[in-house]
């Protein structure tokens, strides 16, 4: 007689409990992909990616037809990309992945005619101003400290004690000089 393997018998409640672990491991994977978060509380670590050069509406305002090549790396840095082959154009791009904040990218194009600047080719470029706010986080209600107190939290305070009126100056002796041109 051949012993018989017999299939292996989980209880039922164990089988149970298995397969809600299963489907909360694999239903908390989809919920991390999907919004970036768990449960909205627990968020993944993601590395700030910012290349390029920032070019803003002040600094493609100082570029001019005719201007040299080190001036225009004076006013907006060496370029990203110079290409062997089109040695007549710089290629200045910018790109910013920062979590919380809407990812940007611009190209901006500087077009050489021998060494000097024939013309600048660039989308709506923001001043200084805007592109500072646009990559700064919003900031939410908990993060700001309160600066009031309330009227309980003044009444709460200890009363300072009055200070001490100051010593009196000291006597000092009253003292003649002799005048310091003669008199008469």
């Amino acid at each position: 007689m051949r012993p018989t393997l017999s299939p292996l018998r989980i209880p039922p409640p164990a089988l149970t409990l298995a397969g809600l672990l299963v489907a909360g491991a694999l239903s908390g994977c989809a919920m991390t992909q999907s919004t970036g978060n768990l449960l909205g509380i627990i968020s993944p670590y993601r590395v700030e990616v910012v290349q390029g050069n920032v070019v803003t509406s002040e600094q493609a305002a100082l570029i001019k037809p005719g201007m040299a090549r080190n001036q225009v790396r004076d006013i907006l840095g060496s370029p990203l990309l110079t290409d062997i082959f089109h040695n007549d154009r710089w290629d200045y791009v910018f790109t910013i992945r920062r979590q919380g904040i809407l990812s940007q990218q611009r190209n901006v194009l500087v077009v050489f005619e021998g060494d000097k600047v024939a013309r600048i080719e660039a989308p709506e470029l923001p001043s200084e101003r805007e592109f500072v706010s646009s990559i700064d986080r919003p900031r939410s209600r908990r993060d700001l400290p309160v600066l009031v107190l309330s009227e309980e939290q003044v009444k709460a305070l200890p009363v300072p004690p009055r200070p001490a009126p100051p010593p009196p100056p000291p006597e000092t002796p009253t003292r003649s000089y002799p005048p310091l041109e003669p008199v008469g």
